[in-house]
């Protein structure tokens, strides 16, 4: 995701071996600013993380940023729960996809967005071990055929 203004700072790769991706969604995240500055700094994990929905609102659990060096007092827990910012809509829209289809909220990745530190928040099925074999087959399979085509014109 490489776009005009907008910087990936972090990604979830086990999130697309470990989940069928249905839908995006972009996010705002209610953040103090030693922990603007840290994810700033890359300082931030969301392989662990995932998103649930309280009293409608959504928040992100999990999700690990490092403490800023020069914070001092101002620094707050890693792993806190952190409020993200969606309008009533796309809550309700989350909320009725994971009661009604058994979806699970998870991030995808965080990055800046004209400065602004932003989420992406997917909903996503859950895989069983036979589906990532055969992803991992077909990945492989298809590793076979480029190697094998540029074999053929070199």
């Amino acid at each position: 995701m490489k776009k005009s203004g907008v910087k990936v700072l972090a990604n979830n790769r086990k999130a697309r071996h470990e989940y069928f991706i249905e839908d995006t969604i972009e996010a705002g995240i209610v953040l103090t600013g030693t922990e603007v500055k840290s994810i700033r700094q890359g300082k931030v994990n969301i392989g662990e993380s995932y998103a649930s929905i309280d009293n409608g609102e959504v928040f992100i659990n999990n999700m690990h940023i490092s403490p800023y060096e020069q914070g001092n007092i101002y620094n707050v827990d890693p792993l806190r729960r952190r409020k993200l910012l969606l309008n009533k809509r796309e809550i309700r829209k989350l909320d009725s996809e994971r009661t009604l289809k058994g979806y699970t909220l998870i991030p995808i990745s965080i990055y800046l967005k004209e400065g602004k530190v932003k989420i992406e928040l997917a909903t996503a099925k859950g895989k069983k071990l036979y589906d990532k074999r055969q992803d991992i087959a077909k990945k492989d399979a298809e590793r076979r055929m480029r190697q094998h085509t540029s074999e053929k014109y070199n």
